[in-house]
């Protein structure tokens, strides 16, 4: 438990783990009434199997390989706490006995992202539903990357602060509009898996890069997936 805590306050210095009494005390508004029930569980394993299907019932077509790498190789789940804002740790021990700490945001407590709610509803709804029954962003906690980011680090793309260098070497126009387009997905590289709102519909969607030539009409899920599980392996 001290070595685990000694890496994560590395980027967090304020985190904590609680223990279950500390769960326990929790206002019903501060996590999900699912997840106390979960945490009573002195039993890691079923807490694991009770988690995972929460993952099933909502995002389990979407996400099977992720959810099928998850239910193999995780060894723990944890509630951590940062100043008031909870969320699930997840241990993993992923095929090269490498250990893998992946952060799951509170769905009760999504932080603000002004673009994003202003379009909200035209976001695909399984998008909607994983933010906000599963986490409200899932990824690896040192980097916060290589999964679905929290709604407050959802890139707009249109946003005037970004110079889409790319852009100027196409020839020709770029697809997407990126006044509706939002990247739910990073790799931390400068490359994300985007939504554009205005053409999404069977979850299309773009890989759009700082540096790579963009590939359109790409299903979200099919390369969310894959991208997760390519990051438990490294």
């Amino acid at each position: 438990m001290n070595q685990k805590l000694t890496y994560l306050k590395k980027y967090n210095e304020n985190v904590r783990i609680l223990t279950i009494d500390q769960i326990e005390k929790l206002e019903d508004n501060e996590i999900p009434i699912e997840w106390k029930k979960i945490f009573y569980n002195d039993d890691i394993k079923k807490r694991i199997d009770l988690f995972m299907k929460i993952w099933e019932k909502n995002i389990g077509i979407e996400l099977r390989n992720t959810i099928s790498y998850l239910n193999e190789y995780l060894t723990n789940i944890e509630i951590i706490d940062v100043e008031g804002e909870y969320s699930v740790l997840y241990t993993i021990r992923n095929s090269k006995g490498n250990i893998l700490y992946y952060e799951g945001r509170n769905p009760q407590k999504r932080q603000k992202n002004i673009e994003l709610e202003k379009s909200w509803s035209k976001i695909p709804s399984s998008i909607q539903n994983f933010y906000e029954n599963v986490h409200a962003g899932f990824y690896y906690y040192a980097s916060e990357s290589m999964g679905l980011v929290p709604l407050e680090s959802v890139t707009y793309l249109g946003d005037e602060d970004f110079e889409w260098s790319i852009i100027d070497d196409l020839e020709e126009s770029i697809k997407i509009n990126l006044d509706s387009s939002f990247g739910f997905f990073t790799n931390g590289m400068g490359s994300y898996i985007a939504i554009d709102y205005t053409n999404c519909v069977d979850n299309n969607a773009t890989f759009w890069s700082a540096k790579l030539k963009p590939k359109y009409n790409i299903n979200f899920w099919s390369y969310v997936d894959e991208w997760i599980v390519i990051g438990f392996e490294n």
